[in-house]
């Protein structure tokens, strides 16, 4: 029984199992060979007999093997024939796979993504090291969360489950949950819209994925802030579509430039804090906007990110507020007000785009957890939320003047400062440092502690020139001033 060998890794009786499987898929052991005794197996492998026979049934009941009574155990006659010895391996990880040579053969869309979007760029989770002065963008205060009150809400919603809330829901989201979501977005962003207007997802991305999908054929155009969301052009590029890149200035998309482009079908803008610019659309060009849309018959996705969070006067209302054509589909999400693992942002859709995007989010996605949407709608409901919203304004307006006053101390003239207006991160321009050394300034950075991160990847046509993202909104003020400081150090450390 030297054919078979033990690989070590859990139970015995599941490594036997393992050895003579992968023996008689690999043809040492030949259809209708007969096994050893349990005995004999049990002597050869330095293990118990009840350990054999455990492995011996489990490959009869599976059928790599069958019992004759009188006489032993066989392996099944009915296994296809072994690979050619050449092909062979003598021995095959426990776990993986021989691959083929050739490459996988894939639909249309599946080429696209596999020649186009590399796995590490597709996602938010950056890499997390511990730093402590880390302007790590993306994410909301963990610190500042009310997670008290969220576990309470989460706990009750828990206990008081029924069978009717165990079942499948709505693909559209709990009723709840869009009820409360109907009033918090009008008052709170201006949003005109009925509850029935309103899909769950798992945030934003999912929304994107599914207006690109449904609203976008294979070469049609879609328009897309340069800089722009990646996440943006890369559903747009697995669908195939022709991306048209339009400039924003400091007042974000310069709309003007639409009337330059044909035949687009969809564009996406961050109106209320351009990503990653931090720009803030103007009244003038958000009416330019919505007009150009119902003028060339296409669609807006308006992704309002964390348009909650505005330090120069109150938070403007949404672009969907000014629709009167039916043509935007507004996009938000609990990532920046609560935290990213929550998976709950919500799509308000026109009219007349209601029962496709129902039907294909039910094929995509049979609905978002239950009991976090019940509890997030609690969360609403008793006035947390908005309590928490007011709460973080004073205390991230108080983190980004901290930031300015540092950055204008320590860089002086070497930086200037984008977006500051609003949201959680701004842009540092460092028109003096090459875009070639951020490589190195990063290092530098890390070295004193300090984590800050290149905006080159959200330019089609990345700057002659470094730009950085600082997310300032998990730090301290004098985490703040440190880390700035520290940042300065890097940079004139570059310097020859």
């Amino acid at each position: 029984m030297l054919l078979v060998r033990l690989d070590g890794e859990g139970p015995l009786h599941r490594q036997t199992y393992r050895a003579l499987r992968e023996a008689i898929l690999a043809g040492r052991l030949r259809p209708g060979e007969r096994l050893a005794s349990t005995r004999e197996l049990a002597d050869a492998l330095s293990v118990s007999r009840n350990t054999v026979l455990q492995a011996y049934d489990r490959l009869l009941s599976e059928g790599y093997a069958v019992a004759r009574p009188a006489s032993g155990t066989y392996v099944a006659d009915a296994l296809p024939a072994p690979p050619p010895a050449s092909s062979r391996t003598a021995e095959r990880p426990r776990g993986r796979v021989t691959q083929d040579a050739k490459p996988p053969r894939l639909g249309a869309f599946g080429r696209r993504i596999a020649e186009h979007i590399r796995p590490e760029h597709a996602t938010w989770s950056l890499r997390r090291d511990p730093l402590p002065y880390d302007f790590r963008y993306g994410e909301p205060a963990y610190a500042d969360l009310p997670l008290v009150a969220w576990a309470r809400l989460l706990g009750r919603r828990a206990r008081r489950l029924s069978v009717r809330r165990l079942a499948y829901q709505q693909p559209g989201g709990a009723t709840e949950l869009r009820e409360a979501l109907a009033g918090y977005l009008t008052r709170s962003r201006g949003v005109a819209c009925a509850p029935e207007q309103i899909l769950v997802v798992r945030g934003t991305q999912q929304a994107v994925d599914l207006a690109v999908r449904l609203l976008v054929d294979p070469g049609q155009r879609v328009v897309l802030e340069e800089p722009r969301y990646t996440g943006f052009s890369f559903c747009a590029t697995a669908q195939g579509a022709e991306l048209v890149h339009v400039p924003v200035d400091e007042h974000g998309l310069q709309v003007e430039r639409l009337d330059a482009v044909r035949d687009a079908r969809l564009a996406f803008v961050t109106p209320s804090h351009q990503f990653p610019t931090g720009g803030v659309l103007p009244l003038a060009r958000r009416l330019a906007l919505v007009e150009w849309a119902r003028a060339h018959d296409a669609w807006i996705f308006e992704d309002d990110y964390d348009g909650e969070f505005r330090f120069a006067g109150h938070p403007l209302e949404a672009l969907q507020s000014l629709d009167r054509h039916g043509r935007v589909l507004y996009s938000g999400t609990a990532s920046k007000v609560l935290f990213p693992a929550l998976r709950i942002g919500w799509l308000v859709v026109p009219e007349s785009l209601l029962e496709v995007f129902r039907s294909a989010l039910a094929l995509s996605d049979t609905g978002t957890a239950s009991i976090e949407q019940l509890a997030f709608a609690d969360l609403i409901r008793e006035g947390h939320l908005e309590r928490h919203v007011r709460r973080m304004r004073t205390r991230l307006a108080a983190r980004r003047a901290t930031l300015l006053d540092a950055v204008e101390r320590e860089l002086g003239d070497r930086a200037t400062v984008l977006g500051e207006n609003a949201g959680l991160h701004v842009l540092l321009r460092l028109r003096a440092t090459p875009a070639r050394d951020v490589p190195r300034l990063r290092s530098a950075c890390r070295e004193r502690g300090v984590g800050v991160y290149p905006a080159a990847h959200f330019y089609a046509t990345p700057p002659r020139h470094a730009e950085l993202l600082l997310g300032y909104g998990g730090l301290t003020e004098r985490a703040i001033r440190d880390g700035v400081r520290r940042l300065g150090e890097a940079l004139n450390a570059l310097r020859p």
